[in-house]
């Protein structure tokens, strides 16, 4: 296979004034690409601005013979984000891949939360992360050619006590991307999502030390350079962590189907075990196919005629 490069690439990493996004905008830099290194500065749960971290990766950067500027914009921010595009334009005149890696904690039990912290959390990782994506969809769109990672987490796809915030935020990466791809699909837009686990500010107090090395972000940051790629593929959750990769996927089961008369709940009760049968189990394109399933379905066993318009 031919060596992965990013040579003429310009790209935007969010959050990678410190750990995983660092690593990502180092690790693409050393492969040719043009780095906008974006860091607001702020403490993990999010307090506090400074420009250093960003600025001293961008110098990292340069002094290794990269080329990079650093942004502190606020990725919550529509007008800080669209001056970070627009400097990035003005620098390179183009953009082609946007990863969107920024994040804060704010961790308590549901029942300790506040909604403060609750908004927060979402605004910083679902909506920064929509707020990148938009102001860089249209230059995508333009050159036919986009690459995208949003970064979701296992506390978003298999959940984690005390992260009802920072989880929901990361499991609305998923839906985002799915979106995404198939609005992307035709003008080579490939939208990915990594779902990553690393020692990094925001971790290092819940693993131990041991696992500091396992653990280190450089381990995740290969399969984020794969996902931004030319032949990177499209749609994918990539696991990533100590040097493993997997993908995640979200299976519906062929389930039930249930009469008009019969039914009711007491009828999907007895019928539950057969519900989460995962024999025959399959992904779907997309809402559609979950709806011409139950449709097609549900013709057939009440023996009706159904024939679709397209």
């Amino acid at each position: 296979m031919s060596e992965i490069r990013f040579d003429g690439r310009v790209a935007i990493v969010t959050g990678a004034g410190t750990g995983l996004g660092r690593s990502h905008a180092m690790g693409l830099a050393a492969r040719g690409a043009k780095l906008v290194i974006n860091d607001l500065g702020v403490s993990a749960d999010g307090v506090g601005r400074s420009s250093e971290a960003a600025e001293a990766v961008a110098d990292e950067i340069r002094e290794l013979g990269g080329e990079a500027i650093a942004h502190g914009a606020d990725v919550a921010n529509e007008e800080d984000v669209a001056d970070m595009v627009a400097k990035t334009m003005e620098k390179w005149g183009r953009i082609d891949i946007a990863v969107n890696n920024a994040g804060i904690l704010r961790d308590k039990s549901f029942a300790k939360m506040t909604m403060d912290d609750f908004r927060k959390v979402v605004d910083v990782h679902l909506i920064g992360s929509a707020c990148v994506t938009h102001a860089c969809w249209p230059i995508f769109r333009e050159q036919e050619y986009g690459r995208v990672v949003l970064t979701a987490s296992s506390s978003g796809l298999y959940g984690n006590f005390g992260q009802a915030n920072y989880g929901a935020a990361k499991a609305a990466m998923i839906g985002l991307m799915n979106v995404l791809h198939i609005e992307g699909v035709k003008k080579d837009i490939r939208v990915n999502t990594l779902a990553p686990t690393a020692m990094t500010r925001m971790t290092e107090e819940l693993l131990p030390p041991e696992a500091k090395d396992l653990l280190a972000p450089e381990t995740i940051s290969s399969g984020l350079m794969y996902l931004v790629s030319e032949d990177a593929p499209s749609r994918v959750i990539l696991g990533a962590g100590a040097g493993c990769f997997a993908q995640a996927r979200i299976y519906e089961t062929e389930g039930i189907t249930l009469l008009p008369g019969d039914n009711t709940p007491e009828a999907v009760a007895a019928a539950f075990a057969q519900v989460q049968d995962p024999t025959g189990q399959k992904g779907l394109a997309d809402a559609f196919s979950q709806t011409r399933k139950y449709a097609e379905k549900a013709a057939k066993a009440q023996g009706l005629p159904l024939k679709w318009t397209d």
